[in-house]
């Protein structure tokens, strides 16, 4: 049996990656001076921070609508026997709403709603391709992925509050004083939703350094086969003292670096990394 594997653009999977595995995707849109952009497609997160930086304004983003959905759903099934689908958290955008609307006009189309964002979403679809390669059945793959989405971690630790502020996710009160304090906040994904955790303070890098010591330290919970280290353009010396830490925290059988698309760069601003993995 053919299966497809596809997910919205904010998996923020490498082109490497989602040609070895041969998974679709689907550009979100960006929205900028009133024109929309397709994620990755028309515009990459550096078009974004040279707008921002212009002071110009802010780009917007904008959910797939169910016309595109059933457009690409269409076009897989004609050449695949079922299609998986990977949306973005349903707390975060209406993508996975959309993309449901669009499978009910279809047979064998499965939607899976990732409860989380970049990353943690292709944790969950290279995991779903290895179980299509091997022959498994796409409503078991997509229950079984469902069930795993609840074990995923991502979180990330932000440089700067700027594009959270300008996008209306947090108050120019809040943004002001954490950059007064020089302080790095931690972006948790829980229930869904993002979320502000722990606040580092200092140099970005030596805050990141940190952030991951404690999230992978002297835990026995964690599944060591695969790991994301995805980022929004640090320095590659920052990325290589996190791979550091990876292995000094017991190691995962692969590390994987991938840099965060547009809907996600939108939001975080450059020099954001996350570590992402799934727990036991």
């Amino acid at each position: 049996m053919k299966v497809k594997i596809s997910a919205d653009s904010t998996c923020d999977l490498s082109e490497a990656l989602r040609a070895q595995y041969d998974v679709g995707i689907t550009p979100l849109y960006i929205e900028k001076e009133g024109k929309n952009y397709r994620d990755g497609i028309d515009i990459v997160p550096q078009d974004i921070y040279d707008y921002v930086g212009s002071g110009q304004g802010v780009c917007r983003t904008a959910a797939v609508n169910v016309g595109d959905y059933l457009d690409v759903f269409t076009a897989y099934r004609k050449e695949y026997d079922a299609v998986i689908h990977f949306n973005i958290s349903s707390e975060m955008s209406s993508c996975y709403q959309n993309a449901c609307m669009a499978a009910q006009e279809l047979t064998n189309v499965y939607v899976v709603d990732s409860r989380n964002l970049s990353t943690a979403i292709g944790l969950l679809v290279l995991e779903a391709a290895e179980r299509a390669a091997a022959g498994e059945a796409p409503e078991k793959i997509a229950e079984t992925m469902r069930e795993t989405a609840e074990k995923v971690e991502a979180s990330f630790v932000i440089d700067t509050l700027l594009y959270l502020q300008k996008g209306g996710r947090c108050s120019s009160l809040v943004a002001l004083g954490a950059n007064l304090l020089k302080l790095k906040p931690c972006i948790e994904v829980k229930d869904g939703k993002m979320g502000v955790g722990k606040k580092y303070r200092g140099k970005i890098g030596n805050c990141i350094e940190q952030y991951v010591r404690e999230r992978l330290s002297g835990r026995d919970d964690l599944r060591r086969n695969r790991i994301f280290i995805t980022h929004s353009g640090c320095a590659p010396e920052i990325v290589e003292r996190v791979r550091g830490v990876i292995a000094e925290c017991g190691g995962f059988d692969e590390v994987l670096e991938t840099t965060a698309g547009c809907t996600i760069s939108n939001h975080c601003g450059p020099n954001t990394l996350g570590v992402l993995f799934i727990r036991k």
